[in-house]
């Protein structure tokens, strides 16, 4: 099961409620205390009103109806694409270093430009399923508090094999491949999703797909305890994580989890896309600390998080919450990323949209991302024509 085919799965049960009046608004997720400030070391992207819509692979349009796409797109004040060229088992646009899938993005690039739009190339960063090669580099992926691999045994479904971002085999895997996308000619900047562990608590409204009630952190679902970061843990902190006996109470556990990402973003890809010249984006959680994913100190021009809000019986009291929150640990943060509210667009009506925006718009964000372009529909278009004027 690929990621569109999870939110759809999701979507018809969950996603048919109403986008106001659910219970849970206005519950916003607040920063841990003393988290470290990033320093800001470079200049901001300009501050403007952007839209953007998430694009799955669709391989079979031809050019003409691209042409007609994107127009329709910037009539109704889409400002940005997202393509998604690496899905986690073949690559969607010309690669020679990963298995190739097609050359979409060759084909929809040049037309997407010359509508307007911006055009950042999506990758699906940690978890990678390509059946060939990854059976190849079993050290690659994350172990959870049982021991199982995530290569073997995936938590929740099947396509959710991450690999560790402490391996230094899966930090060279992803610096090639960032290096090989960033160099694309045309293309304005890299999104990175799936940048984080697996959900060690899965949004509440999900947890009833799986038949679960995850009140605490189990250890089928608690990563990663390979080798290497068992070892690296031990030498900074003088203990093997595996003999906690809480993990989930351990801070400096928790912690060490956080900054791995941090540190594989900040220190060793972002840099490679700045020596590009090209804008770097990710799509984040709002429930971070259950994912080890405390992007708001990440070195980010645009940060997108997913404000599903059926997901976690929100509304859109949620999503403007949520924003703010955002908002606000970026500013505690000072790294100056700008914010724009994803919407999850299955199963809604005009109306909820147009709230949904409103919550996004209160809560002080840039602008929206939908996801995704195959679930607007002529009913939901006009809804984001002028809602960010």
């Amino acid at each position: 099961m690929n990621k569109r085919e999870f939110l759809k799965t999701m979507g018809a049960g969950v996603l048919g409620v109403a986008a106001t009046g659910l219970p849970g608004a206005g519950e916003a997720l607040a920063a841990e205390a003393g988290e470290p400030a990033a320093r800001q070391t470079r200049p901001r992207a300009p501050e403007r009103t952007m839209n953007w819509v998430w694009i799955t692979p669709d391989t079979q349009t031809p050019d003409d109806e691209w042409k007609r796409r994107f127009a329709h797109m910037r009539a109704h004040d889409i400002h940005a694409i997202i393509p998604e060229i690496w899905e986690g088992r073949r690559a969607h646009y010309g690669t020679k270093y990963l298995p190739q899938g097609s050359r979409w993005l060759e084909q929809i690039l040049p037309l997407a430009k010359a509508e307007g739009l911006e055009v950042h190339g999506w990758m699906v960063t940690m978890p990678f399923n390509n059946t060939e090669l990854a059976p190849k580099h079993p050290e690659w992926f994350m172990v959870n508090g049982k021991g199982e691999s995530a290569l073997t045994s995936p938590a929740y479904v099947d396509y959710y094999r991450f690999m560790c971002p402490n391996q230094p085999g899966v930090q060279e895997h992803l610096k090639r491949q960032v290096e090989e996308i960033s160099s694309i000619e045309g293309l304005d900047g890299v999104h990175f999703d799936y940048i984080r562990y697996p959900d060690v608590i899965l949004a509440k409204a999900l947890q009833p797909k799986y038949g679960l009630v995850q009140d605490r952190e189990y250890p089928e679902y608690d990563y990663c305890y390979c080798d290497v970061c068992r070892r690296e843990f031990q030498a900074k902190y003088g203990v093997d994580p595996r003999s906690l006996p809480d993990p989930a109470a351990s801070p400096e556990w928790r912690e060490f989890r956080y900054d791995s990402v941090t540190r594989l973003m900040n220190e060793m890809l972002i840099p490679i896309i700045r020596r590009h010249g090209k804008k770097v984006s990710a799509a984040t959680f709002p429930n971070w600390q259950h994912v080890r994913q405390r992007w708001h100190q990440w070195d980010l021009d645009y940060a997108l998080p997913m404000l599903y809000h059926n997901f976690y019986y929100g509304d859109a009291n949620w999503v403007r919450d949520e924003t703010r929150a955002g908002i606000d640990r970026i500013r505690e943060a000072k790294t100056g990323a700008q914010l724009f509210a994803g919407l999850f667009v299955p199963d809604i009506y005009p109306n909820g949209l147009r709230k949904l925006i409103e919550g996004a718009q209160a809560g002080g964000a840039k602008g929206i991302s939908i996801f995704s372009y195959r679930n607007m529909n002529d009913r939901l278009w006009p809804v984001l024509k002028g809602a960010f004027a």
